[in-house]
């Protein structure tokens, strides 16, 4: 068994989250969030990371898209997703009924790339039960 220092572990764990993910938990935890879960599923939804800010959980839905074609990241995350990740949270809140004590919020960090542009923005907020 080889032991990998913190730094190195959280790196590969990152890379194992799959790039959208892993450019996401950079992004979150560069801005002081912890990560709690990660692709938490349960019946009729998921939850792509579960995050921590301060007293706040939060619940994070990642998109990312190459092309506009058929629209941005951030406009891919329609009503039908948003009730999957409600339904979702509620489940993650039953499972956990402590959470249920702290403020929750649900953020969006959509991803764009393509032809000559790399974009990552942050939606705090993006969308309530």
């Amino acid at each position: 068994v080889v032991e990998l220092g913190e730094e190195l572990a959280h790196a590969v764990e990152l890379r194992q989250l799959g790039d959208a993910e892993g450019r996401a938990v950079s992004l979150l935890t560069g801005h002081g969030l912890m990560l709690v879960a990660r692709n938490y599923r349960c019946r009729g939804g998921e939850i792509d990371l579960v995050m921590d800010d301060r007293d706040t959980v939060v619940f994070v839905e990642v998109r990312s898209r190459r092309s506009r074609e058929f629209g941005s990241a951030a406009e891919s995350v329609g009503r039908t997703k948003q009730s999957r990740v409600i339904r979702a949270a509620r489940c993650l809140i039953a499972a956990r009924p402590k959470l249920a004590e702290r403020p929750m919020r649900f953020d969006v960090v959509a991803i764009s790339r393509g032809r000559g542009h790399n974009a990552i923005e942050w939606i705090k907020d993006a969308f309530r039960p």
